[in-house]
């Protein structure tokens, strides 16, 4: 794979309520990606930016919104989120930017 694109892959971490439930649960991270990005460009992006192991990927693709612009109605752009399970006793640390294996 090409490292420039594995890096533009993963645009945002999403950290919601549901997100926190989900990962402390389950140990999984969500994050919002390219859409057309797929399952293994996603896996080694996140083994080339935080070192750790993956155990597997969910992918989803979400539908934009209505929306309301002033007057004018209109959509929102879809996007794709990605559900990634790390393997048992790893973690992603956002605060510091470092991971924590």
């Amino acid at each position: 794979m090409n490292e420039e694109r594995l890096l533009k892959i993963l645009l945002a971490p999403i950290r919601t309520e549901k997100s926190h439930r989900i990962a402390d649960a389950n140990n999984q991270i969500t994050f919002k990606v390219l859409p057309g990005s797929t399952k293994r460009e996603i896996k080694q992006a996140i083994k080339l930016l935080f070192n750790v192991d993956v155990v597997s990927i969910q992918v989803i693709n979400c539908r934009g919104k209505r929306a309301r612009f002033g007057k004018s109605e209109g959509w929102k752009s879809d996007w794709r989120k990605a559900l990634v399970r790390l393997a048992p006793g790893q973690d992603i640390d956002f605060a510091s930017g470092d991971s924590a294996a």
